[in-house]
């Protein structure tokens, strides 16, 4: 259990989780602002602030990356039904034939990855806790992350496809945007897959 210090006070991470947890859960099940403020004896302001904070912004160009997934397959099939642009999906043998390559052509990958990256609104992130923080910090953008398991993760995973579609279904925005903003991103689109087609597996979506 993680403690803060403050002053005279012993503040408890752990039940600021549970407690904004279980607010937003009631929300979730349709109650009020006020009414869920009032259940847990705080103002409306707060549980708006609180959604103010953790909303998810959407976003015409979603990016995916996951590693390293077992049911690969199925999470490339969703991700292309709703619409992801970017896919990157990885199990850990193709993830060890990549580490594989010569050093300097996996740091050039990398590179060209995530300058493609900086273009998207947002990236969905599935791979270990610590790849979660990097990313994060290298990218600046919005991040949804779900965490696959502790660093080092070194066998795959099965993604839950149930929260992956709940996640996809709230980042993905309708398509609203103007023709020049669809030739910019139909130029990104080609740009992204000259880097796909000299990288194998680093697969986009077709859509």
């Amino acid at each position: 259990m993680r403690f803060f210090r403050i002053g005279d006070k012993i503040v408890s991470r752990e039940k600021l989780v549970e407690q904004i947890t279980d607010i937003l859960r009631d929300r979730e099940r349709g109650a009020t602002q006020a009414d869920a403020a009032k259940s847990h004896g705080v103002e409306r302001s707060f549980v708006s602030w609180l959604e103010t904070l953790g909303e998810v912004r959407r976003g015409r160009r979603v990016g995916l990356i996951a590693f390293p997934v077992a049911n690969g397959a199925e999470v490339r099939a969703l991700a292309e039904r709703h619409g992801v642009e970017f896919l990157l999906i990885m199990s850990q043998a193709e993830r060890e034939s990549l580490e594989g390559s010569p050093g300097d052509a996996v740091f050039n990958r990398v590179l060209d990855t995530l300058a493609t990256l900086k273009d998207f609104d947002v990236l969905v992130l599935l791979a270990s806790d610590w790849r979660v923080g990097t990313i994060e910090k290298i990218l600046g953008r919005e991040v949804v992350a779900v965490t696959l398991g502790p660093s080092p993760l070194r066998h795959d995973v099965v993604v839950d496809l149930d929260e992956l579609d709940h996640i996809l279904e709230g980042v993905t925005a309708p398509d609203t945007a103007s023709d020049s903003d669809k030739s910019a991103a139909a130029s990104a689109r080609a740009k992204a897959g000259d880097l796909l087609r000299t990288t194998g597996r680093w697969t986009r979506s077709k859509k």
